[in-house]
């Protein structure tokens, strides 16, 4: 099932409890304007709140993910004020953010390119699986500008190190690259790209709902807490879980040596 006309430059598809979200802007390389920030970033705080959806795909229509910024979105851009490119900036910001605090695991299927805000599309993915042959880069300074509203989210994914050369020389890199430094999970031959991607949601269908989406939780959220509140929080949070319905099924589940009941569709 398709929602066709909710979004200008989203293909939004439904199968059972995976939603299918593609950049719809082939004719210029799936490049970021106003309009398909806005309708990401729409998108995908309805499908957080969507209790029928398990899983996310993310790809790009077309013969690439993103290329990036649109060239007569960022041409129109010579004219704003610098109040209205920090407006522009946050928009952008806050579509990333949707993405990243999307209560359903976001599985990113790359292909062909992803450059500029491409790559910070990747960095807020759950999990990436990657075409051979696809290219990344953070080109923005080839342009010179800086990967600033990414940076954030490309910090946390690769490391400062690597985020470090790889943002100041703006340098095409590979998809074995994107692989070994962290911004990619696994490297599949093209015609293995949809195989790779069902595979990963026969793994999230099998897995608890509530269990896959406090792990996301609780995973974004430790790194930044101190010891004790971050065992306060991890106690508090498999305490509650351990007396859930789903909790108590799913240990029993093991114990009896049979499917829990939310694996059906796995």
């Amino acid at each position: 099932m398709s929602d066709k006309g909710t979004y200008r430059h989203l293909l939004i598809e439904r199968r059972g409890s995976v939603v299918r979200v593609s950049l719809n802007r082939p004719e210029v390389r799936n490049a970021f304007n106003a309009e398909l920030i806005e309708d990401l970033q729409r998108c995908f705080s309805a499908l957080s709140l969507d209790e029928q959806v398990r899983a996310i795909v993310l790809l790009g229509a077309g013969p690439l993910f993103s290329a990036g910024a649109d060239l007569n979105w960022m041409r129109a851009s010579l004219e704003y004020t610098r109040e209205e490119n920090i407006a522009d900036a946050l928009h952008m910001s806050d579509m990333f953010t949707a993405i990243d605090n999307c209560s359903k695991p976001v599985i990113g299927r790359i292909h062909g390119a992803a450059l500029g805000g491409g790559v910070g599309l990747v960095c807020v993915c759950d999990r990436v699986i990657a075409a051979e042959g696809t290219r990344f880069g953070l080109t923005e300074v080839n342009l010179g500008i800086a990967p600033a509203v990414i940076s954030p989210f490309v910090l946390r994914c690769i490391g400062q190190g690597h985020a470090r050369s790889l943002g100041m020389t703006g340098e095409f890199f590979d998809a074995a690259r994107a692989h070994e430094i962290g911004l990619v999970h696994r490297v599949v031959p093209p015609e293995q790209l949809d195989a790779a991607v069902d595979e990963t949601l026969k793994h999230l269908l099998s897995s608890g709902p509530m269990g896959v989406k406090v792990t996301k939780e609780l995973f974004r959220a430790v790194p930044g807490l101190s010891y004790e509140a971050a065992r306060q929080l991890t106690a508090e949070a498999i305490a509650a879980l351990r007396v859930s319905k789903e909790g108590q099924e799913g240990i029993r589940a093991f114990l009896e040596k049979r499917r829990a009941s939310w694996g059906e569709e796995g």
